[in-house]
């Protein structure tokens, strides 16, 4: 399945009511994003809180996504735990509902041992143990660990690895160029997507597509046709957005907008705040700006 992975990927949120799962909301947003561009969607990441998520609430989302996804959308589970067990026996679980690949976030809590041999034997093995294509997701603002160039050029090289999501700052370049071939590369934010496309990306898994998938839809399919004056006035018009919303105010700041947009966003779920008023007024300004309100 290497180089199936390209297009625009929303990593989907999930909507809270008083600090309960709400499937219906879930469902909802999925049916309308199955009827835009969207290559797919990555579940049970960071925008959508799943380390806020119990077990069962992760198995409803996986079971509501696969359901109302359009047929050509591709699904990406999270699916990384602190220890290879736990990540083999949900990547076994999500791989038996369906996903086309699971996606593993770095294990940090023993941040000061994950030395290049640990992280690489960690995505190895899991990926020895399903059939499933494994994703790598390099995030260190979250883990407080960078895979490094090594670790890619190493696992790059296994047949069910497949690719990775990269939200570091200035690092792509390293990941592409240590790369085997065929392995793809996804940009984790819309203000990198045209730029790690320039480099060779294949596309990117961005928040903002959560709440305006045509736009971010419109910038690959404006790069991928060389309209490079297109792709730059609408990599500019996504970067401010992008800065303004999920940059600024973080998942709070994301749902937000998806309600601007006419999704089901609401308020993260606790400890996470929600987002203030004047944070409402200053997102509300930047879509106003972008043209999209």
């Amino acid at each position: 399945m290497k180089n199936d992975i390209k297009g625009v990927f929303a990593p989907i949120t999930t909507p809270f009511v008083n600090e309960e799962l709400s499937i219906e909301q879930f469902r909802e947003n999925v049916r309308k994003y199955s009827e835009t561009p969207l290559a797919g969607f990555y579940v049970l990441g960071s925008n959508g809180e799943a380390k806020s998520l119990t077990e069962d609430e992760k198995l409803k989302v996986l079971e509501a996504v696969m359901a109302e996804k359009a047929p050509h959308q591709l699904v990406m589970a999270g699916a990384g735990y602190e220890s290879t067990r736990q990540s083999i026996a949900f990547s076994k679980v999500a791989q038996s509902m369906g996903v086309d690949f699971v996606t593993l976030l770095t294990p940090s809590y023993f941040k000061k041992r994950m030395t290049d041999e640990a992280i690489a034997k960690y995505f190895e093995d899991v990926a020895n143990a399903v059939s499933v294509p494994v994703i790598a997701y390099n995030a260190p603002g979250f883990t407080g660990l960078t895979i490094s160039p090594g670790v890619i050029a190493r696992i790059s090289r296994h047949k069910n690895i497949i690719g990775m999501k990269d939200s570091s700052p200035g690092n792509m370049g390293k990941y592409l160029a240590a790369k085997a071939e065929g392995f793809a590369v996804l940009a984790g934010s819309a203000s990198i997507l045209l730029t790690g496309m320039v480099l060779g990306a294949s596309g990117g898994v961005v928040s903002l597509g959560n709440a305006f998938p045509h736009k971010c839809c419109d910038l690959y399919d404006l790069y991928q046709k060389g309209d490079m004056e297109g792709a730059l006035k609408t990599h500019y018009l996504l970067f401010r957005l992008n800065q303004a919303v999920s940059g600024s105010f973080g998942v709070a700041g994301v749902k937000y907008a998806m309600d601007v947009a006419g999704y089901h966003g609401g308020d993260p779920r606790l400890p996470l705040l929600p987002i203030t008023e004047d944070g409402k007024r200053s997102i509300d300004a930047a879509i106003k700006a972008a043209g999209l309100k």
